[in-house]
């Protein structure tokens, strides 16, 4: 098991922006029955979620919480160096989304600019990638921006995955400042489980057609889904959330020589309320710490930890506080971050609709 270190690095400023159309999961009743409905919120605890128009991407989410992030905190553009952009439901195959972000947000042609393609994982994952830039160059500031619209590659007539996930963006400021102290990651990933969440059809292994489009019923419970949408196979994720996810915080906290009374709050993945408690009573850890939005946004993938900090946690990280995030997905890839918070300031969420703030 590695470990990676960083001096002097940390979020500024965060922002999110959420779509404006709100999905009542005990509403979503078109294709399952109201006692259906209520049975699985029941068990995952989403009430809600927000879905993205026909006109709103990914990079549209981030957009708006990028402006509004750098308007509220008078960022000069000229001192981005550095944007990096999250997603696995980017505008386009190819040119890269992040490019197209520089020139939307106005920054400069000297920035550095690229993409990160991962799951659930994958903002504790661009934290450790942007810090590591910083770290070793003469960056001064950089933005992380992490954007899902999960709602599109996920069929409604697929019980198992109907319910769950929804949409959002995120933008992080960050700089260097000795006031951070050291920021731990622990990276992981393991694709011998790559099964266990996919979209088989639409890349290049297998290219969309007429018939990867097609919708068809896939087990004898009747759901429905195209190979263009994509699976997830609940219980082995679940089998193998509860034992990589504890194990690598306790071996985090072993390496960092703390225990988890020593941070002020806990981030978790919101994937269901169900896997959240439970690592919450194996791991012990006070519920009064770990912040939760799975009810009124469920599982934004990537940007389910970064939308949990500017939710739940505005005006909470005055001064210094001790955060340890935890992710894990598609992949299947796993992290820990133990960083720390030294005031923070945190914008309100904006609302987006046919790809504009409103």
């Amino acid at each position: 098991m590695a470990f990676i270190q960083y001096e002097g690095i940390g979020i500024t400023a965060m922002g999110a922006a959420v779509p404006k159309h709100v999905v009542r999961n005990r509403e979503y009743t078109e294709v399952f029955s109201q006692a259906e409905a209520d049975e699985i919120v029941d068990k995952t605890g989403i009430e809600e979620r927000r879905f993205a128009d026909e006109n709103t991407c990914s990079s549209d989410l981030c957009l708006a919480a990028a402006e509004k992030l750098m308007a509220d905190n008078e960022i000069n553009k000229d001192d981005i160096d550095l944007l990096v952009f999250i997603s696995q439901t980017p505008d386009y195959r190819m040119p890269a989304t992040s490019v197209t972000l520089q020139h939307r947000l106005g920054l400069g042609n000297k920035v550095i600019a690229f993409d990160i393609n991962l799951g659930c994982s994958a903002f504790i994952y661009g934290l450790s990638v942007v810090y590591g830039m910083m770290q070793s160059g003469n960056l001064k500031k950089a933005l992380l921006l992490d954007g899902e619209t999960r709602s599109k590659v996920y069929s409604p007539r697929d019980r198992r995955s109907a319910f769950l996930f929804g949409d959002g963006g995120v933008a992080a400021l960050i700089e260097k400042d000795p006031k951070f102290g050291k920021s731990i990651f622990s990276l992981n990933s393991d694709g011998s489980r790559a099964d266990l969440i996919m979209i088989p059809a639409g890349g290049y292994r297998h290219m969309s057609s007429e018939e990867t489009v097609k919708e068809k019923v896939v087990d004898e419970f009747g759901n429905m889904r195209s190979d263009e949408q994509g699976y997830m196979r609940g219980g082995d994720v679940f089998n193998f959330v509860i034992r990589e996810i504890p194990r690598d915080i306790k071996n985090t906290l072993a390496y960092t020589e703390k225990t988890v009374d020593d941070f002020d709050y806990v981030v978790f993945h919101q994937a269901n309320n169900f896997i959240n408690s439970y690592i919450a009573k194996k791991m012990k850890l006070d519920s009064n710490k770990i912040p939760s939005t799975i009810a009124k946004f469920g599982n934004t993938s990537s940007v389910s930890v970064p939308l949990t900090i500017v939710s739940e946690l505005q005006g909470k990280l005055d001064g210094k506080k001790e955060v340890l995030l935890s992710a894990f997905g598609v992949g299947m890839t796993w992290a820990t971050g133990v960083l720390s918070f030294v005031d923070c300031k945190i914008s309100d969420i904006v609302e987006v609709e046919n790809g504009q703030a409103v």
